[in-house]
Formats: structure tokens, sequence, C-alpha cells
């Protein structure tokens, strides 16, 4: 399905509409994009959070609406890329149910994060409250400034 039909006319969604349809077809592996690839990239792209820079930490904030803590994982991978993922099922069908329109978001969810070198990779929380998600990175302190040092002259 053409995403221009769905009323997504923004460069991004045509990005990966071309990948979608690439992943499809019988390519060559090493010439585009793997599937892994194009399932995170859409992953990605239909998971908007907002970060806000506070005095003494960060905060991610996404909107999860529905999802229980055991679907949702937060994790930091290579010191500092924080990875907040999941998945989002479809509800069962109950019995003489059909859906007459689907149009909730259903399937997995990722973003990335690289984080800035004063965060705290060992103070990271999260809450997810009222189905919005919020990962709080503490700030590392400050430097301190260097203190001259004061070399003893000898006299030779």
């Amino acid at each position: 399905m053409d995403i221009r039909l769905m009323g997504f006319d923004n460069p991004i969604f045509h990005t990966l509409q071309h990948m979608m349809d690439g992943a499809d077809a019988d390519v060559d592996k090493s010439s585009g994009p793997t599937r892994a690839y194009v399932r995170d990239a859409k992953a990605m792209a239909a998971t908007p959070a907002d970060v806000i820079e506070y005095p003494k930490s960060y905060a991610f904030i996404i909107d999860m609406p529905g999802l229980k803590s055991g679907d949702i994982k937060v994790q930091v991978e290579d010191d500092n890329v924080l990875v907040i993922s999941g998945e989002r099922k479809r509800e069962e069908d109950k019995e003489g149910s059909k859906f007459v329109r689907m149009e909730r978001r259903i399937g997995k969810f990722m973003r990335k994060f690289v984080l800035p070198e004063n965060a705290n990779t060992d103070a990271i929380s999260a809450v997810c409250q009222d189905g919005v998600l919020n990962v709080t990175v503490e700030k590392l302190p400050p430097p301190e400034p260097k203190k001259p040092k004061t070399i003893e002259v000898k006299i030779a």
C-alpha cells in the first residue's frame, strides 16, 4: 500500500516506504538494507519522544498507552546509548467480534539516544504512569577545577 494514499506526504515516510518496498523484493542482500534495519527504522520512525534537559538530569518522555511494564525495555548499550524498546500486541479477538477499523499502532517500537558525556549511566530510572514513560538520566557533577600543582625547586 502506498503511504501517500494514507495521508502521509512527508519525505521521511517516502523513504520508509521505499525501504519497506525494497525489503519485500528479492534483491542482493549486500546491495540494500537488511530486514532488521528496515524493521528498526520503521519502529524508530513511529515512536516519537520528547527530550528535556534539566539542571541536574535529562528526561526522555514517550507516550505508551495501554502498555504494561513487562512490555517496555529500557537499556544502555555501548556505555552511552539509551535504548527504549518493546512491543504493543493486538488485543485478543473475542468470540464473535471483528475489527471494523484498526488505526492504533501495533508492533515493535524502539528509540535510541546517544547520551551526552555528563550522563550518569549508573543513575537511570524509568516510570510509566498514565500511559507515559518517563526515563530520567541523572547528570554527573561537573569535574572539579584542577588546582595548581606546586613543584619544589631544589638547589643543585
